[in-house]
């Protein structure tokens, strides 16, 4: 099925872009805004809108399939590519990238990606975002052509057994910490709350908010959880245990601090997400190396998850073969194209560190499902709930994609499990 038109249009995605900067530099919020002057190039307030830039893939048989361009919520901060505005964006989806990927043919989706990623202007590579965006179109577009989910599409690219029970899905929380979380534990949510732990104001001077946090967590999660409900905790406190504490990370005041997390969260698992910011990708493995080396040392079972700085394929590659984290988040909007965070989870497999699916809140619902169809294709160990930060809506997203995903690949794959039960039978 050939490719016949590629439209770019405008529109919002599903929460904001904040200067990550300026915000762990002391701006102030005033109601959902934030007063003072950004500082990261692009931004003209601390806090904008989010934007996407919706593409549409037309094929031969004048059907259209959709993918959405998105960059995350703190664009421009720790290696990743500048603040993304779509108006200025859609020529260039339909220019160049339309006149690479008009006439071929839809089916073949690795080589149509790879001709996306290969697409150079002015002799740098486009946008994550846009790479990001048509290529989820193309996924849809070749499940079309092919009459079968992108979760295939993207196993047979990647080389993959998918998964056939939905991924473990990562609830975030936004600001509104306790309510959200609260929601999570009715619904058994298996891995939360994120909790936006961006300031001093949020761990506390000597980290003393979050224990206090992390102890409400545990308490509540068995008030309000469901029957047998072992709920895993993951933390994203952006660097501020850095700021708090700061280096070396492996002596004994960052490691008590380590120590005071796994009990506050006992008996159940946690991971610590972002733990300190180095400033380049090099000197965040050293730090990341040399807390978790700390901490086994010392017998502490907290995981540290990978985040700033590990933003390409490449980063995830360096993160992993150094041993620098438990978890590293592919960080989806930043990859580029889906099939690169689905090798990104690949690569992944037979050491030490798990992948999580991530990505963003400012990305959109179209994104989102194409996300679990990632995560589906290579079993990754949690995917998040996306887009937005009121958690209900991005969780039902995601999890039902997953859902009616599995249950279309195991209608489709009934006749042939009838047929090898006869085949046992006789």
């Amino acid at each position: 099925m050939e490719i016949t038109a590629i439209h770019a249009t405008p529109g919002y995605a599903g929460f904001f872009f904040d200067d990550q900067r300026a915000i762990k530099h002391g701006a102030q919020q005033d109601g959902f805004t934030y007063t003072g002057d950004p500082v990261t190039d692009g931004f003209e307030e601390i806090r904008q809108a989010g934007e996407t830039l919706i593409v549409d893939v037309e094929l031969a048989d004048g059907t259209t399939h959709r993918g959405d361009c998105a960059a995350v919520q703190y664009s421009g901060a720790g290696g990743r590519d500048p603040l993304f505005r779509a108006d200025e964006f859609a020529p260039v989806v339909e220019g160049p990238v339309a006149e690479t990927l008009v006439g071929r043919d839809a089916s073949e989706f690795l080589a149509n990606v790879d001709r996306l990623e290969e697409i150079a202007i002015g002799g740098s590579q486009l946008h994550t975002a846009i790479r990001y965006g048509v290529s989820q179109a193309l996924l849809a577009a070749a499940a079309a052509a092919e009459s079968t989910t992108r979760t295939d599409v993207l196993a047979d690219a990647l080389g993959t057994e998918p998964a056939t029970e939905p991924v473990p899905v990562f609830g975030q929380s936004g600001d509104d910490r306790y309510t959200n979380t609260e929601k999570m534990f009715v619904k058994g949510v298996p891995v939360l709350p994120h909790a936006l732990i961006n300031s001093v104001e949020k761990i506390g001077e000597n980290g003393e908010t979050l224990l206090e946090f992390i102890e409400w967590l545990t308490e509540r999660s068995q008030e309000l959880g469901p029957d047998d409900y072992e709920p895993r905790f993951h933390i994203d406190v952006y660097g501020m245990i850095g700021e708090v504490f700061g280096g070396p990370y492996d002596r004994d005041e960052v490691v008590d601090y380590f120590t005071a997390i796994e009990d506050a969260a006992g008996p159940y698992p946690i991971q610590i997400e972002g733990p300190m910011d180095a400033g380049g990708r090099e000197a965040q493995i050293e730090a990341m190396v040399e807390l978790r080396t700390g901490l086994q040392e010392a017998g502490v079972g907290v995981d540290i998850v990978a985040d700033e700085w590990c933003n390409t394929f490449e980063d995830v590659q360096a993160f992993v073969d150094a041993g620098a984290a438990d978890v590293v988040q592919i960080k989806t909007p930043d990859l580029g194209s889906v099939h690169r965070s689905g090798q990104a989870v690949r690569y992944c497999e037979g050491t030490e560190t798990r992948a999580y699916l991530g990505g963003t809140c400012n990305e959109t619902a179209t994104s989102a499902r194409a996300c679990a169809h990632v995560a589906l294709a290579t079993d990754a160990a949690q995917v998040l709930a996306k887009p937005g930060m009121g958690f209900d809506e991005g969780y039902m997203i995601v999890e039902n994609e997953m859902r009616r995903t599995i249950a279309r690949r195991n209608r489709s794959r009934q006749p042939e499990l009838d047929a090898d039960e006869v085949t046992a039978d006789d």
